[in-house]
C-alpha cells in the first residue's frame, strides 16, 4: 500500500483483520461523482473520462459491463492492467502506458494515486475513475462508478437499460447488502482469513448464499428481480463467473462448483449472453491474476482448467 504517498513493502492481499482474524476490506477513497446537468465537479462530457481496470477483478468489471450495457464506449475510454499483481500491485499494460497522456508516465496504479495526492495513504485497488482535465481521480468505488454509469451521463449513454429503476431501489438495495458479505466479499473472507475460525464463518456464508442464490432463481428469474436486469445481478455475476475458475480451489470455497447448481448455471450464460458482456470476460486474466498472488500459491503455478460450459460463449 501507499503511505504518505510512499510504497510501502512489497504488495500483500491482506492489510487489515477483524478480532477474529478475519479479513478487513479498505474503505474507497476517493468519491466524486460525475453529473449529467453538470453539478458536481465533474460534469458529463465525451472523452474526457477514463477507466483504470484488471480484467481478474471482479469489482472493475462491474464498471466495464455497466459501460456495456449503457452503450458508453466511444464516452468512456478504458485501459486493462496486466493481470498478475506483482511486488508493486496493480501494472499497466503496455497498451495503457503507450497513451502518455492519460498513464502519466505511470508503470503502476498507485502512480495514478500519488499523481493525485502525492500524500495519499491506503490501498492502490482497481476500478479507477480518471478525468483527463484535472488530471485527478474522480472515483475508485465500484459502487458509486456503476450508478454514475447508469444515470450520470444522460443523453451521452445510449443504451436504454435502467440499472437502478426508482420503483426496485429499497428492494435492490437490500439485496446488495445482504449479497456482499455473504459472497461478493464472503469469497475473500474465506481466501484471506487468518484463523480457522473466520474460515469457516465465512465458508458457510458463501455456500448459504449460493443457495439462496439458486432457490431464488430456480422459483423466479430470468434475472434477480424477474425480467429485469440491474446492478444486483452485475454484482452477482461477476462473482459467480470467476468462482470455478478461482475461489473455489485458490480460496478453499470448495463444498461445490457453481457449475453443479442448475439455476446458477443457467442464470451465468443469460448474463454472459447479454450484449456487452462476454467481451469482459477473461478467464485466462481471471486465473493467472488470482493464481498471482504470492501468500496464496508461492510457486504460481497457474491451473489449465477448468473447462467449463459457459467458455462457449465467449
Amino acid at each position: 500500500m501507499l503511505v504518505n504517498g510512499k510504497w510501502d513493502a512489497d504488495w500483500q492481499p491482506v492489510q487489515s483483520t477483524d478480532a477474529k482474524g478475519g479479513f478487513v476490506r479498505q474503505i474507497s477513497g476517493f468519491r466524486d461523482v460525475i453529473t449529467s446537468d453538470g453539478s458536481s465537479a465533474y460534469p458529463a462530457e465525451a472523452g474526457r473520462y477514463h477507466l483504470f481496470v484488471a480484467l481478474i477483478c471482479p469489482w472493475a468489471s462491474r464498471t466495464l459491463i455497466a459501460r456495456a450495457l449503457k452503450g458508453l464506449e466511444d464516452v468512456i475510454t478504458v485501459s486493462v492492467m496486466e493481470p498478475e499483481i506483482g511486488n508493486q500491485g496493480w501494472r499497466l499494460s503496455d497498451a495503457a502506458r503507450a497513451d502518455t497522456e492519460t498513464a502519466q508516465g505511470a508503470t503502476y496504479i498507485h502512480e495514478i494515486y500519488t499523481a493525485t495526492d502525492p500524500n495519499y495513504t491506503g490501498r492502490a485497488t482497481v476500478p479507477v475513475l480518471w478525468d483527463r482535465q484535472t488530471k485527478t481521480i474522480v472515483n475508485n468505488e465500484s459502487a458509486d462508478i456503476v450508478r454514475m454509469l447508469n444515470s450520470g451521463f444522460g443523453a451521452l449513454a445510449k443504451g436504454g437499460i435502467d440499472l437502478y429503476p426508482e420503483d426496485l431501489r429499497t428492494e435492490i438495495d437490500a439485496l446488495n447488502d445482504w449479497i456482499y458479505p455473504r459472497l461478493n466479499n464472503g469469497v475473500y473472507r474465506a481466501g484471506f482469513a487468518t484463523t480457522q475460525g473466520a474460515y469457516q464463518d465465512a465458508y458457510a456464508d458463501v455456500f448459504t448464499a449460493l443457495d439462496a442464490l439458486e432457490d431464488r432463481l430456480t422459483n423466479g428469474g430470468p434475472f434477480l428481480f424477474g425480467s429485469r436486469l440491474t446492478e444486483t445481478d452485475i454484482r452477482a455475476f461477476v462473482t459467480l463467473i470467476r468462482f470455478d475458475l478461482a475461489y473455489y480451489g485458490l480460496f478453499k470455497a470448495n463444498k461445490r462448483q457453481v457449475s453443479s447448481y442448475p439455476a446458477l448455471s443457467a442464470y451465468i450464460e443469460r448474463v454472459l449472453a447479454v450484449p456487452g458482456v462476454a467481451a469482459t470476460v477473461s478467464p485466462d486474466h481471471i486465473k493467472r491474476g488470482y493464481y498471482s498472488i504470492k501468500t496464496l500459491n508461492p510457486m504460481g503455478i497457474v491451473p489449465e482448467g477448468p473447462d467449463l460450459p459457459w467458455m462457449r460463449l465467449l
